[in-house]
């Protein structure tokens, strides 16, 4: 813990950008926040991703044993009644707390088929490092692109699939709020969990003041079926974006702030990167005037 501060320290103070997307977020987020506590809480979020750091580090060399140990679980009788079932099960998280510790975790315990979605990381090395990290215990990685009908089989053999819903790509999801500000949010697992009639747990592994993580299963998502399934699924991907908001409230400094995640919509408290996203598209015209010329 002591050296995953200093290292977030060290990138609070060195890395500008980012400290101040996470500014921006916290100050759009919390809008009653103070500048001392926006700044206050700033730094804590990059002291929680080097603790993050440092510890996925040391997951690396866990064993099973190692792992149950370290986490306790609330609300496992949520999560034992949904394993009970046989249509299949829907984990749905977020990028809070230590969520990659979580995925292990959750391997460990279920000892069940599990299929992992997640996004490719662009770096290759880094990527296999982490995709062999996640599967050591087992789960089946896929990545999101073409991954819906590798998850819809998973469910109807009544598997288990998980993902991450608190990011979208813009081609591919629904409006909803978060925080009181409009975002675009991933409907897969709605439209699963109504197609397939799976339940959707959300489940957090965030960190106590102790330094303990803890995994939070929330009950079963009320999911209903009205017969307009694209209104189902808006209704579902907000009730799950709620889930993810008020976990975030409690753990505020563990959530990845990194993120613009309110770009679509408030692209102003961006503007640098609505510079450089001019300049690209400037530069991809100029090309294809070039071409087409």
């Amino acid at each position: 813990m002591a050296l995953g501060r200093i290292i977030g320290t060290l990138a609070y103070l060195l890395d500008v950008p980012h400290r101040r997307t996470v500014r921006r977020n916290l100050r759009l987020a919390f809008p009653d926040w103070s500048a001392e506590k926006i700044r206050r809480t700033s730094k804590r979020v990059f002291q929680h991703l080097g603790a993050t750091f440092v510890e996925i580090c040391q997951l690396a060399t866990y064993s099973k044993a190692d792992v149950m140990a370290r986490v306790r679980v609330v609300g496992v009788e949520h999560w034992q009644r949904a394993l009970d079932g046989n249509q299949g099960l829907i984990l749905v998280s977020a990028h809070l707390g230590n969520w990659e510790f979580g995925t292990q975790y959750t391997a460990c315990f279920m000892q069940k088929p599990t299929l992992g979605v997640v996004k490719q990381i662009r770096f290759k090395p880094l990527n296999q490092w982490v995709h062999n990290l996640r599967t050591r215990f087992g789960i089946n990685i896929i990545y999101k692109k073409g991954a819906l009908p590798d998850m819809r089989q998973a469910l109807r053999r009544n598997e288990v699939v998980g993902l991450l819903v608190d990011q979208s790509r813009r081609k591919e999801s629904v409006d909803v709020n978060f925080f009181s500000h409009k975002v675009p949010a991933t409907p897969a697992a709605a439209f699963l969990g109504l197609r397939c009639k799976s339940p959707i747990l959300p489940i957090f592994c965030v960190r106590e003041a102790s330094g303990r993580l803890t995994v939070h299963v929330d009950p079963p998502l009320n999911i209903k079926w009205s017969g307009d399934l694209r209104a189902d699924v808006q209704a579902a991907t907000q009730q799950m974006t709620d889930a993810v908001e008020r976990m975030i409230r409690k753990y505020p400094e563990q959530w990845f702030w990194l993120h613009k995640r309110w770009k679509k919509y408030y692209p102003h408290i961006y503007p640098e990167y609505q510079l450089r996203r001019q300049r690209r598209m400037a530069r991809e015209a100029r090309r294809e005037r070039k071409v087409t010329g």
